[in-house]
């Protein structure tokens, strides 16, 4: 879903304008990234009826080149992912 089809269905289903609803979403995803970044502090961070973001860690290992076919050393990172909270994943049917 565009950023601008969950504007329109917030307006609708808020019985509000666009530019109102836009407001909203800017302040909800504003919270949300607000709440991701206090992920680095403790770890995990659990928001009510979406999930819990956590950090994961990947370790080094060595790829391939899909081109050439030449290995390739991988370098660790870090990514953040999302446990969908209950009603999503019976919402999506998991």
């Amino acid at each position: 879903m565009k950023q601008s089809e969950l504007i329109e269905k917030v307006a609708k289903k808020g019985k509000m304008t666009k530019a109102e609803a836009r407001r909203m979403v800017d302040l909800v995803m504003g919270e949300l990234e607000t709440g991701v970044k206090q992920v680095r502090k403790d770890g995990r961070v659990s928001i009510p009826r979406l999930g819990t973001f956590r950090i994961t860690k990947r370790s080094g290992r060595m790829g391939r080149n899909p081109r050439t076919g030449e290995p390739v050393r991988i370098r660790a990172s870090k990514s953040l992912r999302l446990r969908p909270a209950s009603n999503l994943r019976k919402a999506a049917g998991c």
